[in-house]
């Protein structure tokens, strides 16, 4: 779909190509709709896991997604840049905007800079600034930002030393990182590497996660520079 199509376009075109549903998830004291494929599973491809071992990750709602956007919605980020890195559907952009960051949202997939376009045009009527980034090949553009979040983005080992990199480059001096994690294998791994690019952990917040099917303990931990 073209980049620069507007929101209902673009809406109507995912709407159309994937049969694409709407969820409610509530997101501090307020309810959002996030549209997003119907099954994620429907969209594996042999071809994309041949070439790179890529799996639609993006298309699903994470427990981490959710519990992150809630404690970003909280803040205040008027006149502050936000960095989302593996937006996925959009639901923590989504709540950035609505807390007034200018918001850069990065990911992957194409299709999840559709999907995080479309519902911040949905629920806001605006979307942020989205960019394709590859981890293993960083833009040397991404710039410098007050605020750099991730969700659920540390379930292989080699994202460890990868994320740690792009939160190093990106995090502005006095600036705050915030990763959700649920327990994924290349945590420990990850503050390690951190640690080694100047990188502190100020704090690391267990939050409950239930929405009656999936109950999980979320991990918010905060980053800093030293």
């Amino acid at each position: 779909m073209r980049p620069g199509a507007s929101g209902a376009a673009l809406h109507a075109a995912l709407t159309a190509r994937f049969g694409a549903v709407a969820s409610p998830v509530r997101v501090g004291d307020a309810e959002v709709e996030i549209l997003r494929p119907p099954r994620a599973e429907d969209l594996i491809s042999d071809e994309d896991f041949a070439r790179d071992e890529r799996l639609p990750y993006w298309a699903e709602l994470w427990p981490s997604a959710v519990v992150l956007a809630g404690e970003v919605a909280a803040e205040r980020g008027r006149g502050r840049a936000l960095l989302e890195l593996g937006c996925g559907l959009g639901l923590v952009t989504l709540a950035a905007l609505r807390a007034g960051y200018r918001v850069t949202a990065t990911d992957y997939y194409d299709d999840a800079l559709a999907f995080t376009r479309a519902n911040a045009w949905r629920s806001l009527g605006r979307e942020p600034v989205t960019r394709a980034v590859d981890w293993r090949a960083l833009p040397r553009d991404l710039g410098r930002h007050d605020r750099v979040v991730a969700a659920d983005v540390l379930y292989e080992r080699t994202y460890a030393a990868l994320v740690a990199r792009a939160v190093g480059r990106t995090l502005a001096a006095g600036g705050v990182a915030t990763v959700a994690d649920p327990g994924r294998v290349a945590m420990p791994a990850f503050v390690e590497e951190c640690r080694t690019r100047g990188l502190v952990v100020r704090r690391a917040d267990r939050r409950p996660y239930d929405d009656g099917r999936v109950k999980q303990k979320i991990t918010l931990l905060t980053l800093g520079r030293e």
